[in-house]
């Protein structure tokens, strides 16, 4: 395929561009995608609560509403950093379990 191809690129870019410009909405599709990439994920910094518990992580998801209010975050963006914390939360409460699990081990032990 690669050889068919080789040489070709500027005549075929040509093409793409020439339906583009006649109305041909793949091939506008295609130059604008190349034009304007979507975004791409990039990195958030701002202030999180130490998270150790569920209830920390509650503070944490306010931290979050707080800075899309304020417009230092994107709903998107939010959406994310708040999948994080709530994923976390479930880690934070599966290890206090557990912890509680075996405490109730031992204690039934002696």
């Amino acid at each position: 395929m690669e050889s068919l191809l080789q040489g070709q690129a500027e005549a075929l870019t040509q093409t793409a561009v020439t339906k583009a410009l006649e109305g041909d909405s793949v091939a506008l599709r295609l130059c604008m995608e190349r034009i304007a990439p979507a975004p791409k994920d990039q990195p958030v910094s701002f202030i999180l609560p130490k998270m150790q518990s569920a209830l920390d992580a509650s503070k944490a998801a306010e931290s979050v509403l707080t800075v899309v209010s304020e417009g230092e975050l994107t709903p998107i963006e939010a959406t994310r950093v708040m999948a994080l914390i709530d994923s976390y939360r479930r880690t934070l409460e599966l290890t206090d379990i557990e912890e509680r699990l075996q405490a109730l081990e031992e204690n039934k032990k002696f």
